[in-house]
Formats: C-alpha cells, sequence, structure tokens
C-alpha cells in the first residue's frame, strides 16, 4: 500500500472557532480608550491579527513570511519535512557598478530636438543606442537558500494539524499530533538579535528526531562541526557582471534530553523532547560600493549573544520590539466571521460572506512593512524581503515610477515612521550615484533616477528608451522626506533630508528646457511611465506626471527652506522656475491629459495598468475637490476612462484614488477586486490581481506594493489630512455600518485619531498631538477647529 500523502495524513475534524458577535462600539476616554478597545472588538481583533491554516504549504505563495529588515524565511510548516526558505537583504547578483553611459550627453540635444520636431522614433533609436545605461540592464535580488528539517516518525496518521503566523506577535507556530505525541514549532526572527530561532518540541520524551540542511541555487558549500552547521556562498555574476557578495549562514542548537552533532553535512538530533535551532546570516556588504564586511566575525557574534540569552528572553524582546510598531494601530469592522482558516476567507469573501476579511489585509500591510523595512536594514524591494530565485521577475528591484514608493505609502498614515529608514538611506546614496548620472547624461547639477535601482545605486535609464527614459524617479522619492516632516514637524530629519531634497531640485533648475511651441519649461526626453501613444511610441516632452512631480518637488524645497531659515537665493531660483512648469490641462473627453498634448485616445492601451497622470490626485495633494473642482472632476473622468481591471499594485492605486474622490462605494469595488483568489502557479505577468493563499499581493506575479498599497488606501478611506484639514470617514462604503479605528495618523504635529461609527454615521471621534497647535476637522459638511495642547486627547465633537 502507498504512503499517504501530506495532505491525506491531515486531519481537518479541527472544531471551528465560535463565531463572536460584534456589539456596539461604546464611547471610551481618556486612558481606558487608549488601553483597550471594547471586548467585542478585541474578538475580532485578534482573529484578525493572524493567518492560519489547516494544512502545510506546498508551494511558496501559501507558506508565511517572517523577517527583522535583513534576514526574510518563508515557512512551509511540512510534517515529514519542514522547509524555510532563507533571504539576507544584501544577497544580490554582481557588485559595485557605475551604469553611467559617456556617450549620453553628446546625445541629448539632438534626442531633444527629435522630440519637440514630433520625430519620436528617430528619437527613441538614438537614445537606445547612445543614452541607455551600461550594461542596459541592472542586477537582481537573490535568495540565500533553504533550510530543511526532516523529522522521523512522520509515517503515521496526523491529527489536529494548525499552521499559523501571528501578526501581532510577528511568530509562526506549527502543531500537530503523531501517534499520541503533540508536536510543536515555534518560529521568529529577531529584530533585536539579528538570528532567526526555531524552537522544536515534543510533548513526550525522546519523541523528537530530525536532521538539517542547507540547499542553496548559489555557488556554494555546507558543512560544519559539533552543533553548527554552515552554509557559504556568493552571489551570482550578471548581465556580464562578477558576483561579488559572500554570504555565511550558521546554524547551531541547543538540545533537552537528547543529543546533536553535524556528520555529512547534517546536523542530527536523535531522542530530544525539544531542540532551539539558532540561525544568523551575514554577508560582506558593507554598502553599495564596500564590500570589505567579515560574515564570519558577524554571524559568530550573534550566535553566541543568542545562545547566551536564551529562548524566552529572546522572544519576549523580539515580541516587544515587534508590538511597539504593530500595536500602534487596530482596526475593526463589523460583522464578525465564524473561525475560518485564511484560505477559506479568501474563497468566503469572493462569496459575499466574511466581510471583514480587509481588517485582516490591511493589518497584514502594516505587519509586512514592520517585517521587510526596519532601520539598519534595506528598503523594500518589488518583492519586500522575501525571494525565492536568483533571477526573479523584473529582478525584484527598486521600480521607481510607482511600485517603491507604493510600498512606503502606509507607513505615516499607519504610524510606522522609522520603517522609511531604510528608504531614506536609499535617497542617500542615490544622491551620490545620481549626481554622476546627472553629469555624465544631462551636464547637470544636483541628481537624478530614472525609474529602476539596485543594490548597486544604478541611477542611468535601464532597459528600453521608451520605458527606462523617465528623470522623476529621484524627485519622487524625495517627496516622502517632505512627507515625513508634515507628518512629524521633525525638524532635525528635515535638515537631514533638505539636502537631497534641494540636490534632486536642483537637477531640474538644470535640465528642464522650454517647450517651443508652449513656452512653458517640461522635462525632456521623457515618457509618461510604461504608457505609450501614436501607435507604442514612448517618449515625449513634459508628460503630466512629471510636472505634477517637480511641482511637488519644487514646492517642498521652498517650504523646507523656510521652515530651515536657510537658502533664499536657491528659493528664489525654484520660486522662477515653478511659476513657469506647464500646467495640468484637462482634454476634449473632460479628461485630465496624459501628456502635454491631448493624445489619451491615441494610447494603443485605453486600460493600461499604470494610472501616471492622477498622481496629481494621490498620493500628491494637487488635485482637490475644493482647490480645483475642475481638475478633479477631469481625474475622475480619466480612472473611468481607464476602467477598474487592472494588476495587483494598480487595483490597490486605484482604492487610494477612489477614497480621493470621496466614494467610498467605488473604492469597496476595488477592494473587493484585490481580495479576490488567485492559485499558486501558472499565472501569466499580465492579467487582473488579486491574493495569493499567503495573502501576499498578486500582480500576478507576487509583488508586495499591492499590500502595502492596499493598507495605505483603507487608511485614505477613513481619514484623510492632505487639504488643509483632517477629514473624518471621507470615503466610508455602505458595507462598513459599523466600525473603528485607533492609532491612524493625521499630517501634522504627530496628530494621532481614533474614530467609531454606528450605522454609518459617525459617534465618536478623540485625536491627540505632540505639539501645540490648531488643526481643523471635517465631518461631511461639519467643521470644527480644535486647539491642542501638547500632550493632550481632544474630543472631537461636532454641532448638529
Amino acid at each position: 500500500m502507498s504512503k499517504p500523502t501530506r495532505r491525506q495524513m491531515i486531519s481537518t475534524g479541527l472544531s471551528a472557532v465560535a463565531a463572536t458577535a460584534f456589539g456596539r462600539i461604546p464611547t471610551l476616554s481618556g486612558v481606558e480608550a487608549n488601553s483597550r478597545a471594547s471586548e467585542s472588538a478585541k474578538n475580532i481583533l485578534s482573529e484578525n491579527d493572524k493567518l492560519w491554516y489547516h494544512s502545510p504549504a506546498d508551494h511558496w505563495e501559501e507558506a508565511l513570511p517572517l523577517g527583522n529588515g535583513l534576514i526574510g524565511a518563508m515557512i512551509f510548516g511540512g510534517i515529514p519535512s519542514e522547509q524555510i526558505q532563507l533571504n539576507e537583504a544584501t544577497v544580490w547578483a554582481g557588485g559595485p557598478h557605475n551604469y553611467d553611459n559617456p556617450e549620453a550627453l553628446t546625445a541629448l540635444l539632438e534626442i531633444r530636438k527629435l522630440i519637440f520636431d514630433g520625430k519620436i522614433h528617430e528619437a527613441q533609436d538614438l537614445a537606445n543606442h547612445k543614452f541607455m545605461s551600461l550594461p542596459l540592464g541592472q542586477l537582481q535580488y537573490q535568495t540565500v537558500g533553504d533550510l530543511h528539517v526532516k523529522f522521523q516518525g512522520t509515517d503515521h496518521v496526523v491529527s489536529d494539524y494548525r499552521r499559523e503566523l501571528s501578526l501581532d506577535t510577528a511568530t509562526h507556530l506549527v502543531t500537530y499530533s503523531i501517534g499520541g505525541v503533540t508536536f510543536h514549532r515555534e518560529t521568529f526572527v529577531s529584530h533585536p538579535d539579528q538570528v532567526l530561532v526555531i524552537r522544536l518540541s515534543a510533548s513526550q520524551p525522546k519523541s523528537l528526531s530530525f536532521s538539517v540542511n542547507f540547499t542553496s541555487p548559489q555557488k556554494s558549500s555546507s558543512g560544519g562541526s559539533g552543533t553548527s552547521l554552515d552554509l557559504k556562498g556568493q552571489g551570482t555574476e550578471s548581465n556580464g557582471i562578477a558576483g561579488e557578495v559572500k554570504f555565511l549562514a550558521r546554524l547551531t542548537c541547543e538540545v533537552d534530553g537528547g543529543q546533536a552533532h553535524v556528520e555529512a553535512n547534517e546536523l542530527r538530533v536523535v531522542d530530544a523532547q525539544s531542540a532551539t535551532l539558532f540561525l544568523a546570516i551575514a554577508t560582506n556588504v558593507r554598502n553599495y560600493k564596500e564590500l570589505d564586511l567579515d560574515p564570519e566575525g558577524i554571524v559568530s557574534h550573534r550566535l553566541l549573544a543568542a545562545k547566551q540569552k536564551g529562548f524566552k528572553k529572546l522572544h519576549s524582546d523580539h515580541v516587544a520590539d515587534h508590538q511597539k510598531l504593530y500595536r500602534r494601530v487596530k482596526f475593526a469592522l463589523e460583522p464578525a466571521r465564524s473561525g475560518l482558516s485564511t484560505d477559506a476567507r479568501i474563497d468566503a469573501f469572493k462569496g459575499g460572506s466574511d466581510k471583514d476579511l480587509p481588517v485582516l489585509y490591511f493589518n497584514y500591510g502594516r505587519y509586512l512593512l514592520i517585517a521587510c523595512s526596519r532601520p539598519g536594514g534595506r528598503a523594500a524591494t518589488l518583492q519586500g524581503l522575501w525571494n525565492s530565485s536568483t533571477n526573479p521577475p523584473w529582478g525584484s528591484k527598486y521600480t521607481t515610477n510607482i511600485n517603491t514608493e507604493m510600498n512606503y505609502w502606509p507607513a505615516e498614515t499607519c504610524g510606522l515612521s522609522e520603517c522609511q529608514e531604510p528608504l531614506f538611506d536609499l535617497i542617500h546614496d542615490l544622491s551620490i550615484t545620481g549626481h554622476e548620472t546627472a553629469k555624465t547624461h544631462y551636464g547637470a547639477r544636483g541628481w537624478v533616477l530614472h525609474h529602476n535601482t539596485d543594490q548597486w545605486r544604478g541611477a542611468a535609464p535601464i532597459d528600453g528608451a521608451a520605458w527606462g527614459i523617465w528623470p522623476t524617479g529621484g524627485a519622487w522619492l524625495c517627496t516622502h522626506l517632505w512627507q515625513h516632516y508634515l507628518f512629524t514637524w521633525d525638524k532635525h530629519a528635515l535638515e537631514k533630508h533638505y539636502p537631497l531634497m534641494k540636490g534632486a531640485a536642483e537637477f531640474f533648475v538644470d535640465s528642464l528646457v522650454v517647450h517651443p511651441v508652449h513656452g512653458w519649461l517640461v522635462t525632456c526626453p521623457s515618457a509618461s511611465p510604461e504608457n505609450s501613444h501614436h501607435g507604442g511610441q514612448g517618449l515625449c516632452a513634459g508628460p503630466t506626471m512629471d510636472m505634477q512631480i517637480v511641482r511637488d518637488l519644487f514646492s517642498a524645497c521652498i517650504e523646507a527652506s523656510k521652515v530651515l531659515g536657510i537658502d533664499s537665493v536657491f528659493r528664489s531660483e525654484v520660486e522662477a522656475k515653478l511659476a513657469n512648469l506647464a500646467p495640468m490641462q484637462v482634454g476634449r473627453h473632460g479628461q485630465l491629459q496624459e501628456w502635454l498634448e491631448d493624445w489619451d485616445e491615441y494610447a494603443p492601451e485605453q486600460h493600461h495598468r499604470h494610472v501616471s497622470h492622477l498622481y496629481g490626485l494621490f498620493p500628491s495633494s494637487q488635485i482637490s475637490p475644493t482647490k480645483t473642482p475642475k481638475l478633479f472632476e477631469a481625474a475622475r473622468k480619466s480612472l473611468e476612462l481607464r476602467g477598474d481591471e487592472g494588476t495587483g499594485w494598480s487595483l490597490a492605486w486605484k482604492i487610494n484614488l477612489w477614497a480621493r474622490l470621496l466614494d467610498g462605494n467605488h473604492a469597496l469595488r476595488l477592494v473587493k477586486d484585490a481580495l479576490r483568489p488567485v492559485q499558486s502557479r501558472g499565472e501569466s505577468y499580465s492579467g487582473g490581481g488579486g491574493v495569493y493563499p499567503n495573502l501576499f499581493d498578486a500582480h500576478p506575479p507576487f509583488q508586495i506594493d499591492g499590500n502595502f498599497g492596499f493598507t495605505s488606501g483603507i487608511a485614505e478611506m477613513l481619514l484623510q489630512s492632505h487639504d488643509s484639514e483632517i477629514r473624518l470617514l471621507p470615503s466610508l462604503p455602505d458595507e462598513w455600518p459599523n466600525g473603528e479605528i485607533s492609532g491612524i495618523r493625521a499630517r501634522g504635529g504627530s496628530i494621532s485619531v481614533h474614530i467609531s461609527w454606528k450605522g454609518g454615521t459617525l459617534t465618536h471621534a478623540k485625536a491627540h498631538s505632540n505639539f501645540d497647535q490648531v488643526a481643523t476637522f471635517r465631518y461631511g459638511s461639519h467643521v470644527k477647529s480644535v486647539l491642542f495642547k501638547k500632550g493632550e486627547e481632544i474630543e472631537i465633537s461636532f454641532a448638529s
């Protein structure tokens, strides 16, 4: 008789968790409201703070993620064998490299002339030969490999299986029973101690025997002695650039009631009742240009410290560190649901039940940002921290014409300012490499970044002229520096960031050119990201998105210089340029034009996934119902014409856009599309998005920006603060009649807001500020000005 399959071995007879009534949200005040939610909301929050399943993962898109900003792990939860796929944020292909093209500057004037003469094909041909990066493509973020734990005695029927990821404790749990013995696995990745820890235990003595080994697609070797096992490897060569990243992953263990030793490239544990595995990973990468760190010394130090601290202290420190960030925001919706597993919840949501699945997805986005972007780590890539390949889709790089920025949209609104520090570090590096690119390609001061970069901070245009020549990536990134100040009023951070903003602005002061027909200042050459016009032509002058981004950058530099009391001469120069930028325009169909000319109907893809020209609506605040009503309606028309369908991240962007259009019901329509189930294998790179069984966003394939964009969109539906006032429940859908959210942030002096609603009507609001200030709140047509004293919590009431 053949052995049963893994899924056949697992009993699914687990009792369902009792349904929880939502109940009425009481009005709380003062310390009581900060310390606890209502008891009914507590139960709902606990269900929406975990992902759990009745069976192990068969595919990577079913595995569950852990991370600390440097070490990433995808846990499969297997029974005969556990698989943990590993990443370390600095393991990339290739090595330090300057991508700039020395022929670019000599071709620039001719490329501009051809564009202004309407000879786009000729301009693109010249740009492809003379203006693009060397090599044409950048390098890839890569996997370290996999850790495999093979268990003895798993041939019998398994019962009571459950695997779970606690978003609240950032801990992965696996439990099951075999032959009367209950097995338990607990895994976490500590940010304070920079180690991955696995605690394995059995309910009876001498019941735990297993072996551990490493595998890797990299050029690598494995071996060890005593109770320690090493994986040594090197990142691959790519695009003709030699692989220079060296990494070391080391596993060591402690056992209770058994024996452990390394033999034949395996760590073997025999007859134990429990065992704790400690894993550290390090590389030789100090930064984008220096590879002189000692991985051996780093992992040895971290493992020694971890073993001395012990499992309980490691875990308690890890949980406290994580919860300090994660527990800042709480969100609940009615109605509650039965205790379905996460994959079943996705199906139930598709069928119209389990209407508060968006709460879990919102929380998951916050969890993922904490897990993949922490101070001391690296900025989140297209896949965050998690990638199982040496050649992932789009290199799992930093795509800066939407995706990298979207990764950080929820950071400020959800109280995770610290998680942006790796992004700010990335911008700092790019201001150096981009300075050389600005000189080499444009003969300009300051710094520039096009639509992609990698660990080696390439700033030149890549892939092809029609997509790659888009010079506003660095400018868009710099808007995050200014938004950080608007949310926090952190003047010290602004002083640190202002030179980066100024450098990005200097580039455009030098590189903007006068349009020969319109007389406006425009970027040229450029493109509207990844879209085309007139039969597939990409290059153009002054696309709408460029002018919106440059307008934001110039405005931010002007205001920052005033706040800091510096740079009045440069401020005047920027003010003069700002006044002459090409404006936003309404086209013949009532739409916001995507290009300087009214070319929208000449775009081959009328339902293109990018909605670049709507940057002015979101994430920017240049378009609003009160200040620019005609542009506001034109943006709505453009979004209607573009349609609701899109890839995963595109759906997420549209949620934010419809929220800014104050249409919560339409935003919810996109929320539902973003949560439609996608299978784990067989997707193409195009088509509509959704979610995989592990709630990773499906482009498809997996891109994490959709997760983060979704979380931002929910925040925008419930609170907006971009239009000189704080709007409460600006885009509340009819299908969310009852709920509450606390800890969500508004611009201006670290304002934290708590909102409750019942029957679709606001029932309670309060806010806290870290500064003395006056803030204006709006609920519908009701407006209230509030005087804050530093540290004081204020009840917000609106006269009827």
